[in-house]
């Protein structure tokens, strides 16, 4: 406290540094909703709580493995095992993503593990792209809802999406593209100079002091970074289900053709849906004239390329990434809505 009251220069920076992280547009934006709309100022905080809480699992699963990996020093065989396999790994990268249940948000843990292990970006767009599409429950669902061709194309398209960026990437870093794709921000460490290649993996770390100390650090500084971002994500999530009404997006993909595919894919982007409320709302949209194509890339693009998942993205990956990821969910959509109108 005397250090700052003899050195009043730094308190403004260290105020003005706290006002522009996560956790200050979060109270912004809940004292917003309080104050303008106290009524539903309930259902947003118990709505973004909850999605958090469930999406907290993964987080500490996540976080426990990468900080167990770093403490064990096992990435050194992590990134060995890319070496020399980036074809094979977008592959089968493309395919896990279409499996996993996670939503685009529940995935960012462990794409900030795999970047940080030094994992291929190509294959790691792949997963990407792929995972926030399709799992076995919205398969379900999917097909419950829009029948078992539209469930099956979606899963279709969730994999050659994944393909598609996965290699689009691929191509991009043969021509020194995307050398460094982190941000400067490095949590606890994990994008440093590497791992030492005679370094060897101490599987029991505990033994270690030191490497108790790097685990306590990595799970502490990792779960702090991706709890903010994804807290923010879920706010916005809860505000845009609050305040877009479904009506509006009725009014705007209505018709046939090229251009209501477009459109869809484009509206799709702020009008967030999880996976297990766009179905239902697409059959009623389909009932009232939207095309198969036009529902396609609602979905596709709503789920790749939502505010919240983008929130998410932006806080891991440098802009031309983000813009890359932007460009090819959205170009993916539009492409898979024209593709599966045509079929």
């Amino acid at each position: 406290m005397a250090d700052l009251t003899q050195n009043p220069s730094r308190v403004w920076p260290a105020i003005s540094g706290a006002l522009k992280t996560p956790w200050a547009v979060i109270v912004a934006l809940l004292l917003a909703v309080g104050i303008l709309d106290s009524d539903n100022f309930q259902t947003i905080v118990t709505f973004a709580i909850k999605a958090l809480a469930h999406t907290g699992q993964y987080i500490l699963f996540a976080v426990l493995l990468l900080a167990y990996l770093k403490a064990t020093g096992a990435e050194v065989l992590v990134a060995r095992a890319f070496v020399g396999r980036e074809t094979r790994m977008i592959f089968l990268a493309a395919l896990f993503g279409g499996l996993a249940p996670f939503c685009s948000c529940e995935v960012i843990p462990f794409i900030a593990g795999l970047l940080a292990l030094g994992a291929p970006l190509s294959a790691v767009m792949a997963f990407w792209l792929s995972s926030p599409l399709i799992d076995p429950p919205t398969l379900l669902i999917t097909a419950g809802a829009l029948g078992w061709p539209f469930a099956i194309g979606k899963a279709v398209v969730a994999v050659a999406l994944g393909l598609f960026g996965g290699f689009a990437i691929k191509a991009l870093m043969t021509r020194g593209a995307f050398a460094q794709p982190l941000k400067v921000y490095k949590p606890a460490g994990c994008c440093g100079a590497g791992p030492k290649q005679d370094e060897k993996p101490l599987w029991a770390f505990w033994q270690s002091p030191e490497r108790r100390v790097r685990f306590r650090a990595e799970f502490v500084q990792n779960g702090l970074f991706l709890l903010k971002w994804l807290a923010l994500a879920y706010v916005l999530e809860a505000l845009l289900v609050s305040y877009v009404p479904a009506d509006l997006i009725a009014q705007v993909v209505g018709g046939e053709g090229v251009l209501p595919i477009v459109t869809a894919a484009l509206v799709g982007m702020p009008a967030y849906l999880n996976s297990y409320v766009a179905p239902p709302l697409l059959e009623g949209l389909m009932e009232q004239g939207m095309s198969a194509g036009a529902a396609m890339a609602f979905m596709v693009g709503g789920a790749v390329s939502s505010i919240p998942a983008m929130a998410a993205v932006w806080s891991l990956v440098k802009p031309q990434v983000f813009a890359m990821y932007l460009g090819l969910g959205i170009s993916g959509a539009i492409v898979a809505g024209i593709v599966f109108q045509m079929v």
